[in-house]
């Protein structure tokens, strides 16, 4: 399978979700596009999975976006009206779905970045919450070279997370940046050896899986909401997303367990 979603045992709450396409740089054809899709929304729906971690197969390219011998020249005729297989379609409707552009995963993702982040690989880690990448991976949006506008979450979701300047010589140079200079800029969390990516990786999704999983949850979409609004306006939002959460089972739960010197067994209530 060119896309593989797993339930590491030691981690029962979290999902890895690998592109497994290393012979071809792990680039997404329709088959792995329609993957992509259907785990993120697998993982979506299960509230058993509290956080999900994405790498790539191999030892060299995270992912390096859009099979440029499948699935651009399919889109472009799919473009002109001309027909295409149903499951090439399948792929195509699933784009956005699967870059988790305009769709919510509702729990934070890891990416552990185990190689080169090119195109809708970059999109990828664009939608993920936090960062590690081996010392040899390496970063680039080269959209413009291919006289190509970034549809994907670059030109969102970019801005929002690095310094202007960044951001602008990232999307109009096309030029690919180090990891050294990704951890600089603020793009990564930190750099770990390859040997240790994935521990680490399935490590941070765990701490992240062991805390109340409605406290996570609302506190990622806070951040994300709240984060353009005036500060009133946030100040506001974050009172009513905050406010139910006093009352939820866990919460009590939570002081039960504090009191008790133990550690809570939260309910998702």
């Amino acid at each position: 399978m060119s896309v593989e979603l797993e339930r590491p045992p030691e981690h029962p709450h979290v999902a890895l979700v690998t592109i497994s396409r290393p012979e071809k740089a792990n680039c997404l054809d329709p088959p792995s596009l329609t993957g992509l899709a259907s785990a993120w929304r697998e993982i979506a729906e299960d509230d058993d999975i509290r956080c999900a971690v994405l790498t790539g197969a191999g030892d060299k390219v995270f992912c390096s976006g859009m099979d440029m011998t499948t699935t651009i020249p399919m889109s472009q005729r799919f473009a002109r009206g001309e027909k295409v297989d149903d499951a090439d379609f399948e792929g195509l409707r699933s784009v956005s779905t699967a870059l988790l552009v305009e769709f919510d995963l509702g729990k934070p993702l890891v990416c552990a970045i185990n190689g080169h982040a090119r195109a809708g690989g970059f999109d990828l880690m664009l939608a993920s919450e936090m960062r590690l990448a081996v010392p040899s991976a390496t970063f680039a949006l080269e959209e413009v070279a291919l006289g190509l506008y970034p549809t994907g979450n670059a030109t969102v979701m970019l801005p929002r997370q690095i310094p202007w300047v960044h951001c602008q010589e990232l999307l109009l140079t096309a030029a690919p940046i180090t990891a050294d200079k990704a951890l600089e800029i603020g793009l990564i969390n930190r750099i770990v050896e390859p040997a240790v990516l994935l521990e680490q990786s399935l490590g941070l999704a765990a701490q992240v899986a062991a805390h109340a999983p409605l406290a996570v949850r609302e506190t990622r979409r806070g951040v994300r909401e709240l984060l353009h609004m005036s500060l009133p306006d946030a100040y506001r939002r974050q009172e009513e997303i905050g406010r139910p959460l006093r009352r939820t089972e866990d919460a009590r739960e939570a002081q039960s367990a504090f009191i008790e010197k133990r550690k809570p067994e939260w309910k998702g209530k």
